[in-house]
């Protein structure tokens, strides 16, 4: 096509000029806002288009259908080289959303957000969310096609696509993609495409400074198939050859039994004159002397902004008929399957309507009252074990924590390459205990990417103390309303021994602080069982399961009010023998000392009302109805009890309340004398009670009294 741009068989003049047309929108939109990323926009435009227009197989007609590829735009900050693709291809973006870029109420915000922007699949602001989720994307799509489809020779069912990723320098900079990138190679991971902007170009400039080592030989140590396509041809000229990157590409695809990652070498913000190559270009508007530059280098009047022509975007748009033949031929196989395959067929219905199979809650195990009862963990463990042969979406594991979690589900086989079988677990391609190593941050972003691709629902363990480690893909979680469940364990000082390393006394309080993330701390092992039912029916938001190591009693239902109360966040566990006159809340392992405080409460003629909090973010959203029902505003003496710093509880405790917390570090010991010590027990609760009632009497005393 050019001495610079080698294009792939079937494209014409007109693809080339709607590449460039990529970079100059992508020039001016940066132009325009003042901010933004346009050096990748730019650089990256073949590329972009190629995946786009020639690669994948999607509908802009219907961006959600099921037998799409996946895109992630892992490169997040370089929004425009998503955004622009989704406007040629009319996805549902138009002109004037490219230029109202990272403007209020637009929808091309900064970053890809799932939430805001049709055909985005998942929120990548923070470098190596988006590959590390994309694994999860990957597992997703084997799993699903295990569960509808196992027979299928490759390539030929319904449910099999790619997941294709663009990722920068940065994303391969953060812990987390190695992570998530060493347990795709373990996995065998076939469908999974990732193409490296190999641009050695951050915010600082030249990645020498902090980025030395062999990338492409570590992605072929982590079990990957590697390809380079170097535009720079090592430095001596710089040659777009695009046919070259599609021929990896679809090499890549041929390989079934391992990710591909092709290392495409670039020079960012190609061919902007005085620009190229620099670090001025990746995060900065180019300027008004170097947008105007590059609009004469690739043939464009540099006093149009925003300019497109007519023949381009007919063209890019007629991806909508392109398109229409693959979904055709896909839905006639589609189709086939179903007929062939009724029951996998009303599973896949059920599945993507999200809804629980009838009959599911008779499936929650109840447990008898037992005053030495069962650890919260192991509670969990039996409930995943009733559920397994009820909901074969649900699945999971740990952080290598999976005997300490009780997250495997008995008889299930692991969700792992046979080869990879140990004499504890023995697994195939399409099992369902999900084995993610010690590598809590990947456990997040995968369990994210699984359950954003669509059927199925993730869970993984690690203990409290570590959910640290993950905490940058949990927030994220809970920005996109991610569906995930972390079965969070050793919940507090109550875990013994190990010491205060492992022991999350300030964790309650920061987790709570996540928008959109909910805290569950049960109290028992009802509690714990109506939590999973909960959860699962809520099918919203990400959820943290937080369960204890050591056993509580299970509480006496007949004495106590059913635990179907945890749906509500918080509910009446034991109401006052009279008007209450004092409310005690409490969580978790805690709710037992607070038990034994009513009693000698009551006993002390205090009429006392106990209420089981195991979720403040479920509670708080109940209607004022509800709530003042449950902490009415009039009763001012009131106490929480919850072993860790008490921060979360003051909104509740008013000027009068007592919190019986801990606000310092643990120590190594058994559970029971930590507990004694650091002033669990019924008697400091009641201390705390007395406290808080003589506070209120006080307040109601006349003025000089």
């Amino acid at each position: 096509m050019t001495d610079t741009f080698k294009a792939p068989e079937g494209w014409n003049e007109t693809d080339k000029r709607a590449v460039d047309t990529v970079r100059v929108l992508a020039a001016d939109a940066v132009q325009k806002v003042g901010n933004g990323h346009p050096g990748t926009a730019v650089s990256l435009a073949p590329a972009a288009y190629l995946l786009y227009q020639d690669i994948m197989r999607h509908d802009p007609k219907d961006p959600a259908w099921l037998g799409r590829d996946r895109f992630i735009l892992s490169a997040g900050h370089s929004s425009l080289t998503q955004y622009i693709q989704l406007y040629l291809g009319g996805f549902g973006l138009e002109l004037e959303d490219i230029e109202a870029l990272r403007t209020w109420g637009s929808k091309t915000p900064g970053h890809p957000e799932n939430f805001h922007t049709t055909g985005v699949e998942i929120t990548t602001g923070p470098l190596g969310q988006g590959i590390s989720s994309a694994v999860g994307f990957a597992m997703a799509q084997r799993r699903e096609r295990g569960l509808l489809d196992p027979e299928a020779a490759p390539g030929t069912s319904p449910f099999d696509h790619f997941t294709y990723v663009i990722a920068s320098d940065g994303d391969l900079q953060e812990g987390v993609s190695s992570e998530a990138s060493s347990l795709a190679g373990t996995q065998q991971l076939g469908s999974l495409i990732v193409i490296w902007d190999d641009n050695e170009i951050s915010i600082e400039g030249d990645t020498s400074i902090a980025f030395s080592e062999d990338t492409a030989a570590r992605y072929e140590a982590y079990g990957w198939d590697v390809r380079t396509v170097d535009w720079t041809n090592g430095g001596t000229e710089y040659v777009e050859d695009v046919a070259a990157l599609k021929q990896a590409i679809l090499e890549g695809q041929k390989v079934t039994d391992k990710p591909t990652f092709i290392r495409l070498r670039t020079v960012i913000g190609w061919p902007t004159p005085g620009k190229s190559g620099s670090h001025s270009a990746h995060g900065s508007a180019l300027g008004d002397d170097a947008v105007a530059g590059l609009k004469e280098v690739l043939g464009f009047d540099p006093e149009k902004t925003f300019e497109v022509s007519e023949d381009v975007i007919a063209h890019t748009r007629a991806l909508a008929d392109r398109a229409a033949e693959a979904k055709a031929a896909w839905e006639k196989g589609y189709q086939s399957w179903r007929e062939a395959n009724t029951e996998a067929a009303a599973l896949l219905d059920r599945l993507q309507a999200r809804e629980l199979p009838e009959g599911f809650a008779e499936a929650i195990p109840t447990f008898d009252a037992d005053a030495k009862g069962v650890a919260t963990r192991a509670a969990s463990g039996t409930v995943l074990n009733a559920l397994a042969p009820v909901l074969p979406e649900l699945w999971g594991g740990s952080a290598d924590l999976a005997g300490s979690n009780n997250t495997t589900m008995k008889g299930e086989s692991s969700f792992i390459p046979a080869e990879h079988s140990s004499e504890e677990f023995s697994g195939d391609v399409y099992g369902r205990t999900l084995h993610f190593g010690i590598r809590e941050h990947g456990m997040g972003a995968i369990l994210s990417g699984i359950s954003l691709h669509g059927l199925t629902r993730p869970y993984g363990g690690t203990f409290f103390q570590f959910a640290d480690y993950m905490r940058g893909a949990v927030r994220l979680a809970a920005l996109m309303n991610v569906p995930a469940t972390y079965v969070w364990t050793h919940d507090s000082v109550g875990l013994g021994e190990d010491g205060p390393t492992h022991q999350p006394v300030e964790h309650l309080a920061a987790y709570r602080a996540i928008p959109n993330l909910s805290i569950v701390r049960p109290a028992d092992a009802n509690e714990t069982a109506q939590a999973w039912k909960a959860l699962l029916e809520r099918d919203r938001g990400p959820v943290g399961l937080i369960l204890s190591r050591q056993a509580l009693p299970t509480l006496d239902r007949t004495e106590y009010a059913g635990a179907e109360g945890v749906a509500r966040g918080g509910y009446i566990l034991k109401d006052a023998s009279a008007e209450p006159k004092l409310i005690l809340i409490a969580t978790g392992s805690e709710v037992q000392y607070a038990v034994e405080a009513q009693k000698e409460l009551e006993a002390k003629g205090v009429p006392t009302r106990l209420v089981s909090m195991p979720s403040v973010e479920w509670f708080d959203e109940q209607d004022e109805e509800y709530k003042e029902s449950v902490l009415p505003s009039a009763v001012t003496a009131r106490v929480t009890v919850e072993a860790g710093i008490a921060m979360p509880w003051y909104r509740f405790l008013g000027a009068h309340g007592r919190a019986v917390s801990l606000e310092h570090y643990g120590a190594s010991a058994d559970a029971k004398t930590l507990f004694r010590e650091f002033g669990f027990t019924p008697e400091a609760v009641v201390s705390a009670a007395e406290e808080s009632l003589a506070a209120a009497e006080k307040s109601l005393a006349p003025t000089g009294a």
